[in-house]
């Protein structure tokens, strides 16, 4: 035992995964502790409240086994950390940072909190330089760079799965393979959403990092994988130079975790039940995306993010997208009608939005023409979808010729260009089908 730990027996009560610990001398909110069992198993929690001498723990793992009379708990001293190592590439582990891949625990480098480290915002890089996704209506019109955070706004009962699966499998960035990696991050899997992501994982040819939480596992591992997999991602980016795209899928199930963990804590609820701090929580998330300068700090790497939110009955001005539409800087939004369509990826490019999206394309990027074709394309498209209207009132015969070519165009639009399965579209396949759906109907 390290001098700095502290060690009671003085647990007076055991309700589901959450302790009571009396009579504790000193003690941090969010400090590490270890449970020691009669069975002598070890299991790692967190403290959630603290009041006077009792402290309140949330258990990582099951506490079945666990007793007041006979189990300790092991106060730390410290918060809990993430093993580090280049041999983290390509495995798969729980919320816990335990593998799951059936293969042995690596050896760790180093330890790091999963906190992370506040980044100096003078060290900050624009983000920019395109990540192709394989996607046209994420490539071609609403373009993911380097360093950026972009959330996928989806329904229930959306193919977001599919989305954030093809984009595991899909993603590259040019002319840097070797220095490219993917971390995935899946908080409330069931067991058939959990085979259907495994799969694609192992059909993956990039590097990758995987963690994965359970639905029917610990409520405070949603929380903590999110933060391992932010940290891994910090470690291969700013000290081993490697480009890391971040998925988190579903940043909806986190939220609830962190509505029940404050309820555990007895705290006051904001919005809809969730507490008031959840924008900073969010925040502490999100915000570790980004570029280092690496001409004044040594560092080439980046961190990007890309969040999948299930919007609650729909509505895009629910607390959690809202606030993460606030935090993140842009959005791809899925569309039910579309879906109903059986237009596959269902992308919704007119609400949908890159801020961003104007450092990573053009020449040296994508192509010199790659604006002027987004352009046209939101311009008519746009028209032909506000033509639907006109349609729906005085019928497709009572339209002038041009406008029933706008209808025309919107309706191939979406069945060619946003419509591909998950059949890879390159960035130069995007464009040129752009240009030619544009030439076919005279519009350019």
């Amino acid at each position: 035992m390290r001098l700095s730990e502290h060690i009671y027996r003085t647990i007076s009560s055991i309700r589901g995964p959450l302790l009571l610990v009396e009579n504790v001398f000193s003690a941090r909110m969010g400090e590490a502790v270890r449970i020691l069992s009669p069975d002598n198993r070890e299991m790692d929690g967190e403290v959630l409240k603290i009041e006077g001498d009792t402290v309140l723990i949330q258990v990582y793992e099951e506490t079945r086994g666990l007793d007041i009379e006979n189990s300790s708990v092991v106060f730390t001293d410290s918060i809990k950390k993430a093993p580090l190592s280049l041999d983290i590439i390509g495995r798969i582990f729980n919320g816990s940072s335990i593998p799951i891949d059936n293969l042995p625990m690596f050896i760790p480098e180093k330890l790091a909190p999963v906190t992370g480290f506040p980044m100096n915002p003078s060290a900050r890089a624009r983000p920019e330089e395109f990540i192709e996704t394989g996607f046209s209506s994420i490539d071609g019109l609403n373009t993911l760079v380097k360093g950026q955070k972009l959330p996928i706004f989806s329904c229930a009962g959306l193919p977001s799965k599919e989305l954030a699966a093809g984009i595991l499998k899909n993603a590259a960035l040019k002319g840097e393979k070797d220095k490219f990696v993917v971390v995935f991050v899946a908080i409330g899997l069931t067991y058939h959403e959990y085979s259907f992501y495994r799969s694609i994982l192992e059909e993956m040819r990039m590097k990758f990092v995987a963690f994965v939480n359970m639905a029917d596992e610990p409520v405070m591992e949603r929380l903590l994988a999110p933060r391992l997999g932010l940290t891994v991602a910090e470690y291969l980016a700013f000290e081993r130079g490697f480009d890391v795209l971040v998925v988190i899928t579903d940043m909806t199930n986190y939220c609830d975790a962190l509505r029940e963990i404050s309820t555990a804590r007895e705290e006051l609820p904001g919005r809809r039940g969730y507490p008031g701090y959840m924008y900073s929580d969010l925040a502490s998330i999100y915000e570790r995306a980004g570029r280092i300068n690496d001409q004044e700090y040594g560092s080439s790497g980046s961190v990007t993010i890309l969040p999948v939110v299930t919007m609650p009955e729909d509505d895009i001005t629910h607390p959690i997208p809202d606030l993460t539409g606030y935090i993140t800087e842009g959005q791809i939004v899925l569309s039910r009608e579309l879906h109903q369509k059986g237009i596959s990826p269902p992308v919704d490019v007119l609400p949908s939005l890159s801020r961003l999206m104007q450092r990573g394309i053009g020449e040296g990027h994508t192509r010199e023409d790659h604006r002027k074709i987004a352009n046209l394309l939101y311009k008519y498209y746009a028209k032909g979808r506000d033509l639907r209207r006109l349609e729906a009132i005085v019928g497709r015969e009572g339209m002038t010729e041009d406008d029933r070519g706008m209808l025309n165009f919107a309706d191939a639009f979406e069945r060619e260009f946003v419509h591909q399965g998950m059949i890879r579209r390159s960035i130069n396949e995007t464009l040129d089908d752009g240009i030619n759906l544009l030439k076919r109907f005279s519009l350019v």
